[in-house]
């Protein structure tokens, strides 16, 4: 019996991602990881359907079970490499999943949850502001058997390292959510420029920018149908904004534990920097931080029939993206000096800005929950 079949047949996901990650020597080392996510089925069991078979429309991953890959790879590996499977797993398979219409289409699919292939989801366009996608520039002609491809993306996670770029580009003129289309480009296609991002954050992220120059593809890599690319997208998304929180919530933990190990270790007035009535303070401010975030997950998770909303994911993704900062950012200071070693956080806290702009920025998520605002004000009665 296969790892695969082992793992969806009820062996248990902890474990399969455990053995998986022990065969991975060196952090940061994505494709070596992600090839051994798939060979132990792990991949698989996190797509919607649960088993790596095609979902059902607007089939969704499962945020809570993401929640265990995404721990498990944080407590070992850069946060480049986690950012990598987030989007790969929330995002832009379950996008596929919904079109796989064609051959070309299904057979990217399936390489990518057997490990082999990775795609990159290019959303955020080099014509538009980061949330803006209704002025994204990037366009697709649709030909009767091509499809011409125009444009440029940016700060696009897998950019440097996937086989196949998702693109989200504008089929038709009009401002209009019916006017995008998803297109499978591979990432060697003639007139696919991809180019690296000058950063030193993100280590295995593969983050880069992609432009299109008359880059032409049959019809067969188009995804799903024109015109539903958007409301895919925004459907997807939320479960990406909420899997993102929950990690944030791993960092967070991780972080503490390991910011009161080294108080507990380090000499203070003779005694240790944890005996200091100040320095306890400002750690049981965080740990108050941290019981809101895990009360708010635990409220967005609801009882068992009860399904994630978009405006869960906004929520979820403001919310922590300001306790995330807020943490990390005491730690540094309560860790002072050694949190400026090669193994210490003080990267983390930059990189944790990131909660705050990547997926959309906390102020389209304000802005996204101010127009729900009886459905929330109803939901929290």
């Amino acid at each position: 019996m296969s790892e695969a079949t082992a793992l969806t047949g009820g062996t248990g996901l902890r474990p399969a991602i455990a053995s998986a990650l022990d065969r991975v020597a060196v952090p940061g080392d994505t494709a070596t990881l992600w090839r051994e996510l798939g060979r132990a089925g792990v991949l698989r069991a996190l797509s919607p359907s649960g088993a790596g078979q095609p979902p059902a429309r607007g089939g969704t991953a499962d945020p809570w079970a993401l929640e265990v890959l995404l721990t498990e790879l944080d407590a070992r590996h850069p946060t480049g490499t986690v950012l990598s499977a987030c989007v790969q797993l929330a995002t832009a398979l379950p996008i596929l999943a919904e079109g796989l219409g064609s051959d070309l289409v299904r057979s990217v699919y399936e390489s990518v949850l057997d490990g082999e292939g990775r795609v990159a989801l290019a959303a955020t366009d080099l014509g538009a502001g980061g949330s803006d996608l209704m002025e994204a520039t990037t366009v697709a002609e649709l030909g009767e058997d091509r499809v011409v491809v125009n444009g440029g993306k940016r700060w696009i996670t897998d950019a440097t390292t996937a086989g196949h770029a998702l693109v989200l580009a504008r089929h038709r003129p009009a401002r209009h959510f019916t006017s995008f289309v998803w297109v499978l480009v591979p990432t060697d296609a003639p007139g696919v420029t991809v180019e690296a991002t000058s950063t030193r954050l993100f280590l295995g992220s593969g983050v880069g920018n992609l432009r299109f120059d008359d880059v032409t593809v049959g019809r067969d890599h188009v995804v799903g149908r024109p015109g539903r690319a958007l409301p895919s997208f925004a459907r997807h998304i939320g479960t990406e904004r909420l899997a993102s929180a929950l990690w944030a919530r791993a960092i967070c933990r991780r972080v503490l534990d390991r910011t009161r190990e080294r108080l507990a270790e380090h000499p203070l007035h003779g005694r240790t920097a944890w005996d200091n009535d100040a320095v306890r303070a400002r750690f049981a401010t965080c740990l108050v931080e941290l019981r809101r975030m895990d009360a708010l997950c635990e409220t967005i998770r609801g009882g068992p029939d009860e399904q994630p909303t978009a405006v869960d994911g906004m929520i979820a993704k403001a919310a922590v993206a300001e306790s995330l900062q807020y943490v990390v950012g005491e730690c540094v200071q309560l860790q002072g000096a050694a949190a400026f070693g090669d193994d210490g956080i003080a990267h983390l806290h930059t990189e944790a800005a990131a909660w705050s702009i990547a997926g959309g920025a906390t102020g389209a998520m304000l802005a996204g929950v101010a127009d729900h605002a009886a459905d929330v004000l109803k939901a929290t009665r």
